[in-house]
């Protein structure tokens, strides 16, 4: 008489580590989180090349290129000046002329982030099937390209920063972890839309109207202390409420203080976290839906 057999758990193979890639219909679940993270930094260089690629798409590399990547927001932002400051009848300091600049900035980050991030996993179709990578590098890839656009903007506040009588304090070092905490959450936000653009292929479209009404309601074309009491419950609820006015306040020489910073690192690291669970529990099925 035989003895029974014992059947044993089916192990999980972990695609980054092992020496064959063996692809069979499986349930939409996390990959394995160490492994994945290892082989994410180890292909870093991926995503830096990525986003030079998408650069120099843009023109990026060229003289006039580089000089529209800064004259466009600046000239962005001298409208909403104008518009502002014709609204409020000519009363507008030149301190916000540099605070919108500055914020404009800033929310620039996010926006090309968002508006690069959305579709790089539905263009990287090819690149998807034909090889085995961590496909957050997609989107994260758009994050790159976005702050190698922020950074020459800074060239062009630095000027308008002093003309506008701003002080330089030990208060204005907070813009450091503002724009690392700008960085997280754009991560997140370019994961989750590019994410939700594989089931919703009309999101890309619709993401620049979004994108326009989130500036309005962010405190850019305004101080955040200027918003009236009944509204203020819509930088409570705005992920860029809290860095937006800390990014102001230290551009002012003004510490920022826990009210402001505390719920932008909440909403960084929360949207960061739910954004790249989500991201990674349905990857592996994105290869069925491109």
């Amino acid at each position: 008489m035989s003895s029974p057999t014992i059947s044993r758990p089916h192990r999980r193979e972990d695609e980054f580590t092992g020496e064959r890639h063996v692809f069979v219909p499986h349930s939409v679940g996390l990959p394995p989180l160490r492994s994945y993270g290892h082989e994410l930094w180890r292909r870093r260089e991926f995503a830096f090349e990525l986003a030079r690629t998408k650069l120099r798409e843009q023109n990026f590399d060229t003289a006039f290129g580089q000089l529209w990547l800064l004259l466009n927001p600046l000239l962005l932002a001298l409208v909403y000046f104008l518009l502002v400051d014709i609204l409020r009848g000519g009363s507008r300091p030149p301190s916000f002329f540099a605070h919108l600049v500055g914020c404009l900035f800033a929310f620039q980050l996010i926006h090309n982030a968002m508006t690069v991030g959305v579709k790089s996993v539905t263009k990287g179709g090819k690149l998807i099937l034909n090889s085995a990578f961590p496909r957050a590098l997609l989107p994260l890839s758009a994050v790159i390209t976005s702050l190698m656009r922020f950074l020459p903007t800074l060239l062009i506040y630095i000027p308008i920063h002093f003309i506008a009588g701003l002080p330089v304090s030990g208060a204005t070092l907070w813009v450091i972890p503002v724009i690392l905490l700008l960085l997280l959450l754009a991560a997140g936000l370019a994961m989750l839309v590019a994410a939700a653009q594989v089931y919703f292929r009309d999101l890309a479209n619709f993401l620049p109207y979004m994108l326009r009404i989130w500036l309005y309601v962010s405190p850019v074309l305004y101080f955040a202390s200027e918003v009236p009491k009944k509204y203020k419950w819509l930088l409570d609820v705005n992920p860029l409420g809290g860095l937006l006015t800390a990014w102001s306040d230290a551009l002012r020489g003004i510490a920022p203080g826990p009210g402001a910073l505390l719920p932008g690192l909440a909403w960084g690291v929360g949207l960061f976290l739910f954004a790249g669970l989500f991201f990674l529990s349905r990857e592996r099925e994105f290869a069925v839906r491109l």
